[in-house]
């Protein structure tokens, strides 16, 4: 794993056994060679990966839900009287491709590299989330937006304080990533309705989101968060895309 700092062809294979090492021992350190440069102050919101290597992790999301988790949340999710919210007569493309990858990804995942704007941003989130679509909640997401940005492109080299606060940080990362995964995950409860249900079948129904949040989690430690909320909009659209053509195909 160690050798992917040096290698610049890096296989799809290769970079899913680094994304396993990493979640069972969380590193802060990034390990696959970026193609970006470092220095770049904006260079954490550019995705530093090809859209086919895109394409090919929301694949591997995609095959892990459908093939090995699919069976299980469906058997769980007939047994338990669950109902999914989402209207497939209509669809919600703009939350599912835009509004959630963004909303998300800074509320459980700008935290692993970026733990002191997170002390701002997380709160702001929380209230994004909670109001959803509406001009209030978008208009405080473009500002939170347009500060992270602000930050970024004036803010200098990080003080001599504030590599001891790195430094003390990545002692708790490990414990931040799993945590912001599980919070990722939970929060997806949301999508279901239900009467009365075990906490164990709660904990299965949202298992494909805890997944992909921690797949989610790598992919923005080593490619950054531009990457992670390209992933997240593409993994959404899968699921998206089926419903719909089998909409189509039931109309005709």
């Amino acid at each position: 794993m160690d050798n992917l700092a040096s290698t610049s062809g890096v296989r799809l294979r290769d970079e899913w056994r680094a994304c396993f090492h990493f979640i069972f021992k969380p590193r802060l350190q990034r390990e696959l060679k970026r193609r970006l440069p470092a220095s770049g102050r904006l260079a954490d919101w550019l995705p530093n990966i090809s859209l086919a290597r895109l394409l090919g992790w929301a694949a591997t999301l995609w095959v892990l839900n459908i093939f090995a988790l699919g069976p299980i949340v469906l058997a769980v999710f007939e047994a338990s009287g669950a109902k999914h919210r989402i209207d497939v007569n209509h669809l919600p493309w703009v939350a599912a491709l835009i509004w959630a990858p963004l909303v998300e990804e800074l509320l459980f995942r700008l935290v692993l590299r970026q733990p002191l704007q997170a002390l701002w941003v997380v709160p702001l989130m929380v209230g994004v989330l909670y109001f959803g679509l509406h001009d209030g909640a978008l208009m405080l997401l473009a500002a939170t937006i347009a500060g992270l940005w602000c930050i970024r492109f004036f803010t200098d080299v990080p003080s001599a304080s504030g590599f001891r606060y790195l430094r003390y940080y990545r002692n708790y990362f490990p414990w931040v990533f799993h945590l912001a995964s599980l919070a990722f995950a939970a929060v997806h409860i949301r999508n279901f309705e239900f009467a009365d249900i075990a906490w164990w079948m709660m904990v299965i129904l949202v298992a494909p989101q805890w997944i992909t949040g921690l797949v989610l989690g790598w992919m923005r430690v080593q490619r950054g968060l531009g990457a992670s909320i390209l992933l997240h909009a593409l993994f959404n659209l899968g699921p998206l895309s089926v419903a719909w053509l089998a909409l189509k195909a039931g109309l005709e």
